[in-house]
């Protein structure tokens, strides 16, 4: 019977852990370039709660889905702002900015076009 019982109460853990759903987001972010994907990407898919966060650059949008019991959508777009980044409403503080590449600052990109 207490076997009966541990199962149940394993099985029973068990479905919560995995019924826990990911919601999916799209942030719109100042991404300028290769490297700021990179940047970007790296830093969302190792941190805790985000399971997959991918950075189109011809639309400058990063898909991110995520864990919501573990992650705000707002934590996730401070962490991008945190970066150096605008993140839909969420703006880049300047000393943030200035971390980055020149490349990868807001119209970096316009230094580098013949």
């Amino acid at each position: 019977m207490k076997k009966y019982f541990l199962s149940l109460v394993i099985l029973f853990f068990c479905a919560i852990l995995f019924s826990q759903k990911a919601e999916t987001s799209v942030i719109q972010t100042s991404a300028q370039c290769n490297d700021c994907k990179e940047r970007i990407e790296g830093k969302l898919n190792y941190t805790k709660g985000i399971k997959f966060a991918e950075l189109d650059m011809e639309t400058k949008k990063v898909t991110v889905k995520y864990a919501s019991k573990k992650i705000s959508l707002l934590k996730i777009k401070e962490t991008i702002a945190a970066i150096g980044y605008d993140a839909d409403e969420v703006k880049a503080k300047q000393e943030d900015i200035l971390k980055l590449p020149k490349c990868c600052q807001p119209g970096g990109m316009e230094f580098y076009k013949d």
